[in-house]
């Protein structure tokens, strides 16, 4: 049974920084398989944040978060990171690690199958 575990949420000042880490368990990445971050707010949709495709070896971002934000994973391809710098409030969300094979779109949420539970974010000013 697949699981991604989020930590490393919580509430910070405008400008601050913070690390998301997405542990997974029992996954075995296919060629093309990415892992990603997403975040929703109350009342609207899913939207992607990062990506990283192994299929391509790409890595993609949503352009509010460009220059701000990093994502990684480790090798073994078990642990995926966010770091998000100078964070705005616009960037307070859940946010959501997942996992599921490429489909042409990164940013569409319906090509993952697997998704943790999600993580608060919030930034105040």
């Amino acid at each position: 049974q697949v699981q991604l575990l989020e930590s490393g949420g919580g509430s910070v000042q405008e400008g601050e920084s913070l690390r998301l880490s997405c542990v997974a368990s029992g996954y075995t990445p296919g060629s093309t398989d990415c892992m990603a971050w997403f975040r929703q707010v109350p009342g609207k949709k899913r939207e992607g944040v990062a990506a990283i495709c192994r299929g391509h070896n790409t890595i993609y971002y949503d352009d509010p978060v460009k220059g701000r934000f990093t994502i990684s994973q480790d090798n073994a391809m078990n642990t995926l990171y966010l770091q998000m710098n100078s964070l705005k409030i616009e960037d307070t969300a859940m946010y959501y690690c997942a996992a599921g094979a490429y489909g042409g779109a990164w940013y569409y949420s319906g090509y993952y199958t697997h998704w943790g539970q999600g993580i608060h974010v919030t930034v105040a000013s």
